[in-house]
């Protein structure tokens, strides 16, 4: 039995589901959180991922409720972004309060609304949820929050990013004010804040390593492409490096639905993890992951939210995030355990000063490589092929050499023979091509400016100031009614355009944002698809109005 859980003097039950889990020692935001939260405080928590603030918030929630005296009404409440957070949640809260007869349910989109309901009229005691699909239950009257007691907000600023704050607040003001609140989050933005400050008491508040630095055991490094040349790149590196279990981020889910593609194609067993598929196909692809029959599992951020594989050999930024802490969180999936990982970003020359700033951010130096060329691919396949060829040789070949004698009878001299076997044998290798990769120079031309981040960058060249109607050539230029004074930043215009119509990174040119509005620059032949499709956007739950500047 652990000593340091018995010092908090939870309910036996929980002391022994604790027990049964392996559970030895609280993390620091366990140490923390839970007696503040059995003390019935509010608590404001910023913590990372894989910090253990699940227990620390469902082990006092569990110990607090009454389930005999209230059995099957819903007394607590955990509101997550993602439905793979939801069932990850639901599932610890069943372990933690098994030996309490706890009743949970998950809910989230996708799921019969018949089955969720079904089971919120039998008598639920914990509700993991979706703001989408709170708010649907809740309106269609099958979701009663009036005995709320005790409410969780896990991983508040992704709903923020999400832009669910606005049905956040809806599903709040459906509890009763007496009720304990936890809000738990990665990040604290002013919006975060504003949030905690409405809605929550007096509260604790509790930083676990705010700014958590990347581990020790994982080596970083960037490679500086085009970005056209990014799958070619990727490929070669496939190739060339020993790596086991390949975690991809992409900046949406139509680019990682067809770079898992891409890599199919060229032999690579690879397939994408997004927000289309449905959660049986969800957890399918997982498990072929975990188990070693997927070798490079591409994936969105949103959609890697709750995967907990701790055999990630390697994780790879095929686009980079705009927000460092992602990027933290990102390779955070390598190197666990106090085994070596590896981080790789494919860095394009426009993103320098995202770099510097990773770099400032965790205070450790990103290294750069080059590429393998073709010369060392070609290598490496001869010496892959040459070791396959002596295990074989010390193998029977019996059979194999009767058809190499008639082949001689034929004529044919020994060379050739092992020639044109070797030819057959290698001729999978076709489905690899080596594509060309334009070199990208330490220097520009036009600026001469290097790209490393070692000391103050260069001084570039004066110019005038661009005015707010020109644009780049070949671009169209928008207007949105939004600004800084809403909060917005430039990864959250990036990822709405590129996330909702499937557009590539690349059409998106500068952005310039106001204090009540934004500029910014699309490719020409994408405005349509962008005006079209972006008709009911919405942005930190505000909606945004998109026109062309005239």
């Amino acid at each position: 039995m652990s000593i340091e859980f018995q010092a908090f003097s939870l309910h036996p039950a929980l002391m022994q589901a604790v027990d049964e889990l392996g559970y030895e020692s609280p993390t620091p935001i366990q140490e923390r959180a839970i007696p503040a939260l059995l003390n019935g405080r509010d608590v404001l928590g910023q913590a990372q991922t894989g910090t253990g603030k699940t227990a620390a918030f469902a082990l006092p929630m569990l110990h607090a409720l009454d389930f005999d005296a209230a059995h099957g009404q819903v007394q607590g409440l955990v509101v997550t972004p993602t439905r793979e957070l939801a069932i990850q949640v639901a599932q610890a809260i069943y372990e933690y309060g098994r030996h309490r007869g706890v009743r949970v349910l998950a809910i989230y989109g996708g799921q019969s609304y018949t089955h969720q309901i079904g089971r919120l009229q039998r008598g639920v005691d914990v509700v993991i949820g979706t703001p989408g699909r709170l708010l649907d239950l809740i309106h269609k009257g099958a979701l009663d929050l009036s005995g709320v007691r005790y409410l969780v907000l896990d991983e508040a600023d992704e709903m923020l990013s999400m832009g669910f704050i606005e049905d956040v607040e809806a599903i709040l003001k459906e509890t009763p004010a007496t009720r304990q609140t936890a809000l738990f989050s990665a990040t604290l933005p002013e919006p975060i804040r504003r949030l905690a400050d409405r809605y929550m008491a007096a509260p604790e508040t509790i930083m676990v390593n705010p700014k958590r630095l990347t581990v020790a055991e994982t080596e970083q490094r960037y490679y500086v492409v085009n970005e056209e040349d990014k799958l070619a790149a990727l490929t070669r590196l496939l190739e060339t490096e020993a790596m086991t279990s390949v975690l991809v981020f992409t900046a949406t889910k139509v680019r990682a639905a067809e770079l898992a593609d891409a890599l199919f194609a060229r032999g690579i067993q690879a397939e994408a993890l997004h927000g289309d598929l449905s959660q049986p196909a969800r957890e399918t692809v997982m498990n072929r992951f975990r188990r070693g029959q997927i070798t490079v599992l591409v994936a969105t951020d949103v959609a890697a939210r709750g995967l907990d594989i701790d055999d990630v050999s390697h994780v790879v930024n095929y686009d980079l995030p705009f927000d460092p802490e992602i990027y933290v969180h990102r390779i955070g999936r390598t190197g666990r355990a106090g085994k070596k990982g590896v981080a790789i970003t494919l860095a394009t020359p426009r993103d320098r000063r995202r770099l510097q700033e990773i770099e400032a951010f965790t205070m450790q130096p990103i290294t750069r490589a080059k590429l393998p060329t073709a010369a060392d691919i070609l290598a490496r396949r001869d010496a892959q092929f040459l070791l396959k060829m002596g295990g074989q040789l010390e193998g029977e070949l019996g059979k194999e050499r009767a058809l190499v004698a008639q082949m001689l009878a034929a004529g044919h001299t020994a060379e050739d023979v092992a020639a044109a076997a070797i030819r057959l044998a290698r001729a999978q290798e076709q489905q690899r091509p080596i594509e060309e990769i334009k070199e990208v120079p330490l220097r520009s031309q036009q600026h001469r400016a290097k790209f490393e981040f070692e000391g103050k960058p260069e001084p570039r060249p004066t110019r005038a100031p661009r005015r707010k109607t020109e644009r780049e050539p070949g671009m169209v230029r928008l207007w949105l009614n939004v600004g800084e004074a809403h909060g917005i930043r430039p990864r959250d215009i990036v990822g709405a355009i590129a996330g909702e119509t499937g557009i590539p990174g690349r059409a998106i040119g500068a952005i310039d944002i106001q204090p009540q509005h934004t500029f910014v620059d699309v490719a020409e032949q994408h405005a349509g698809q962008v005006l079209h499709k972006m008709k009911h956007w919405k942005v930190r739950g505000r909606a945004v109005t998109l026109k062309t500047l005239d």
